[in-house]
C-alpha cells in the first residue's frame, strides 16, 4: 500500500517540488489547454528527470485520451506513473491550481470593472473572434466528411443563432447532433 501512495520511484522533497512548480508553470502557459504542454512535459519527466521512459510517457497520455472525461486526465496518469497518488497530486495540482486562481482573479477584477471602457471594448472586441474561430473550427472539422448544403446551413444557422439570440449554444448542438444521427449531415 505505501507504494501505491508514493510509488516506485524515491524522489526527494525537493524532486517533489520540483514536479510541482514545473508543472504550475506550463499550467500558465497553457493557451489551448494542457495538451499543448505535453512536449515540455515529456521533455522534463523524460529526458531531463528520467522519471518515465518515452514509451511510459506516451502510454499515459495515450490511456488518458482514450478515457472519457476532461481532457486535462493525462497529467494525473502521468504523475501515477511518476509517484503513485503522491505524483497525481503534484502534477495535478500543479497544474490545475494556477490557471484556475488566475481565472478566479480576473473574473473577480472584471466583475469589478465591469463598467470600464477597456475592459467593454475588450469584450466587445472579442465576441467577433470568438464567433470567427468557432466558424474556422466548425469549418476543419467538417472538411473530412464533405460537407453538403444541409450541412452548410447546419453551421451557418448556428453562427446566427449565437449571433441573434441570448440563448445557450447548447441547442443549436442538440439539433446537429439529431440531424447527424437521423443521417441528415
Amino acid at each position: 500500500m505505501r507504494e501505491l501512495l508514493v510509488g516506485s520511484l524515491a524522489l526527494s522533497a525537493s524532486d517533489w517540488l520540483l514536479l510541482f512548480t514545473h508543472f504550475a508553470m506550463l499550467s500558465l502557459l497553457a493557451v489551448g489547454g494542457a495538451i499543448t504542454t505535453a512536449p515540455d512535459m515529456q521533455r522534463f519527466v523524460v529526458r531531463e528527470h528520467g522519471w518515465l521512459s518515452d514509451a511510459q510517457f506516451n502510454g499515459s497520455v495515450a490511456l488518458a485520451q482514450a478515457a472519457p472525461g476532461p481532457n486535462v486526465l493525462f497529467v494525473a496518469v502521468i504523475g501515477f506513473n511518476i509517484g503513485g497518488l503522491a505524483g497525481v497530486l503534484a502534477t495535478l495540482a500543479g497544474t490545475l491550481l494556477p490557471s484556475s486562481l488566475l481565472a478566479y482573479a480576473i473574473t473577480r477584477w472584471g466583475e469589478r470593472h465591469r463598467e470600464s471602457r477597456a475592459l467593454r471594448a475588450f469584450t466587445t472586441g472579442m465576441a467577433p473572434l470568438t464567433l470567427g474561430m468557432l466558424a474556422a473550427t466548425g469549418w476543419i472539422l467538417l472538411a473530412p466528411t464533405h460537407p453538403n448544403w444541409a450541412t452548410a446551413v447546419l453551421v451557418a444557422g448556428t453562427i446566427a443563432f449565437m449571433l441573434r439570440t441570448p440563448f445557450s449554444p447548447l441547442w443549436p448542438i442538440a439539433v446537429g447532433a439529431v440531424a447527424g444521427i437521423m443521417g441528415w449531415v
